[in-house]
């Protein structure tokens, strides 16, 4: 049996007093006309190809949280790193996220496969969107534009059904 839908379109979602349960990070490093991507191994997403990224701590800030997800999942740690944007995904069931997405320009160290993800360095005019989440080849281009943006999507499981995207 499923679970009960609350929302049934975008519309439905009232962004305006809209508060997450969650809040979470994505980090993209992007050097020398390609961009880190992982095939993630477990967790929200897995088997997807995403950013590396996750949940907020309590205390961290976003930035704190980005940095601290690529360490943990690649064993690397990003450098020049800047915002890029924001994402409020509401799923039908009433689970929700605020995420924050940051870019860098370099990482030290090596991408190294963890228990978590597997690094994937893509070529830029070949980033593999039909094996990403709905929502990413909405954003990315606007992320790669260095263009800062705040989307808002609402999602059923893994299907995407409107969203709404700000250039700011």
């Amino acid at each position: 049996m499923n679970a009960p839908r609350l929302y049934n379109k975008l519309s439905d979602v009232d962004w305006s007093s809209w508060v997450p349960r969650e809040r979470a990070t994505l980090l993209f490093v992007i050097r020398d006309g390609q961009v880190l991507l992982i095939h993630k191994k477990k967790g929200l997403g897995a088997g997807k190809i995403n950013g590396p990224g996750g949940r907020i701590e309590p205390g961290e800030s976003p930035l704190q949280a980005a940095i601290r997800e690529v360490e943990e999942e690649l064993l690397v740690t990003p450098t020049g790193v800047r915002e890029a944007g924001e994402l409020k995904f509401q799923f039908v069931d009433g689970f929700s996220i605020h995420g924050y997405v940051f870019t860098a320009t370099d990482c030290v160290g090596e991408p190294t496969e963890t228990d978590e993800a597997i690094p994937i360095w893509t070529p830029l005019d070949r980033i593999p969107f039909e094996r990403m989440w709905e929502d990413d080849h909405v954003w990315i281009p606007l992320m790669l534009a260095q263009k800062p943006f705040v989307g808002r999507f609402l999602f059923e499981d893994d299907t995407m059904l409107g969203y709404e995207l700000d250039e700011s």
